[in-house]
């Protein structure tokens, strides 16, 4: 089965959705639909059945349900996306974000590892499944809408009945050849500083959002040590870290005059075992003693909240991710722990799903100037892909929990 995954169709497809630039911005019309279309003529040229559901305007998840003629088995989801960020100062490449060029066996681009590749890997991983002839039960193929922000393509699949009938997702992010049954949580806080204008040579006569934005920042490492000590630390997900992202106030224009109002933005990751309303009122807490020292306000407003995951090594799921890889490379894979959240966050929070992730490209490259994958992983993860699959489906790989869902 391993061989016959098409590679250089897995290249191709790849290539050809990193030369669309489907960069998620604010007010963007269309960002994944190019993408879209091109995954949906594909699917119709294979044969499976699909659908194309827009999650908001010009902006679709394409899923396929890949039958396996083999009797009744249980569901397997693979899952990505094809929204990517910006590409930033293009000046800043020495390759064209959007030219898929190949060289030194790397493809270069916007999108190469995060994660357009994993996209095409597991359609060709699927492809070579479904062409190896009968299996038990069915692959569900999701490439969804909004990843890179706020996640609207997975909770919309999540609430779809289909995702009542899944027991397991593998998510095809990238993670450097490690399986990742773990993944960092997120929460997301904006902290709105309520102070009083006045003259920059008077400051006496005002109360200042920016002093008390310094201090919330300086508070914010207190918050994080406090956090590490009280949460411990996992073995794969590191510890909770506590991040001042934004720090607004004043107009540079203005420079002899003290603003009313500012703001300080926060990047909370949690590990497994946190608990996170404890965690936001201890930074509420601090923020509102560290600005009510000079008389300043505090509004806090969690803006987005998603948990850390985890799921056992031996689950179904991941173990046949960890036999296939072994079968594929000769060796079992590292375990790792996701630095950020994936859709597959949002999957097991909204629907209950066991998620693994594990994808082709570096795990630290993602949204950095001169993306690129390794054009062989390509091609390798595939192989795992289709392993994977066989594995879990031929296994009766449905969770401990709840039924196989092609056996309802």
């Amino acid at each position: 089965m391993q061989s016959a995954v098409d590679t250089e169709a897995a290249v191709s497809l790849t290539q050809a959705l990193v030369r669309l630039r489907t960069v998620n911005a604010e007010g963007a019309e269309a960002v994944e639909l190019p993408a879209a279309t091109l995954v949906s003529e594909l699917f119709t040229r294979f044969g499976w059945e699909h659908t194309v559901t827009e999650v908001a305007p010009g902006r679709p998840n394409v899923v396929a349900v890949v039958e396996g003629g083999g009797g009744p088995g249980p569901t397997l989801m693979f899952e990505g996306h094809t929204d990517v960020v910006t590409e930033g100062d293009p000046a800043d490449w020495t390759v064209d974000p959007y030219g898929a060029e190949i060289r030194d066996g790397k493809m270069w681009g916007r999108g190469t590892a995060d994660m357009k590749s994993g996209v095409a890997a597991m359609i060709y991983g699927v492809r070579a499944l479904e062409q190896s002839g009968p299996f038990p039960g069915r692959v569900v193929v999701g490439v969804m809408a909004d990843e890179e922000g706020m996640m609207l393509g997975a909770k919309a699949f999540a609430a779809s009945p289909l995702a009542a009938e899944v027991d397991g997702v593998i998510v095809c992010e990238p993670e450097g050849y490690e399986v990742c049954a773990s993944a960092r949580g997120g929460i997301r806080l904006r902290l709105d500083l309520a102070g009083v204008m006045a003259h920059g040579a008077m400051p006496q006569e005002g109360r200042n959002p920016i002093t008390a934005g310094a201090r919330i920042v300086t508070a914010l490492e207190s918050v994080q040590a406090w956090a590490v000590e009280r949460f411990g630390t996992h073995p794969h997900a590191g510890s909770v870290t506590v991040a001042p992202t934004v720090l607004l106030g004043g107009d540079p224009d203005q420079l002899n005059v003290i603003p009313a109002h500012g703001v300080v933005g926060v990047d909370v990751r949690t590990i497994p075992g946190t608990d996170h309303p404890e965690l936001v009122a201890r930074v509420r807490k601090a923020a509102e003693e560290a600005a009510s020292a000079l008389g300043v306000g505090v509004t806090l407003t969690v803006v987005d909240d998603r948990p850390s995951i985890e799921i056992p090594e031996d689950h179904p799921v991941v173990a046949g991710l960890v036999a296939a890889h072994t079968a594929v490379h000769g060796t079992p894979p590292a375990f790792g722990a996701v630095p950020g959240t994936t859709d597959g966050t949002i999957l097991t929070r909204d629907a209950g799903l066991p998620t693994v992730v594990y994808g082709p490209g570096g795990k630290w490259i993602a949204h950095q100037k001169d993306e690129f994958v390794e054009v062989r992983e390509i091609g390798e993860y595939a192989r795992v892909y289709a392993e994977a699959a066989r594995r879990f489906l031929t296994g009766g790989g449905g969770s401990a929990n709840r039924p196989a869902g092609g056996a309802r």
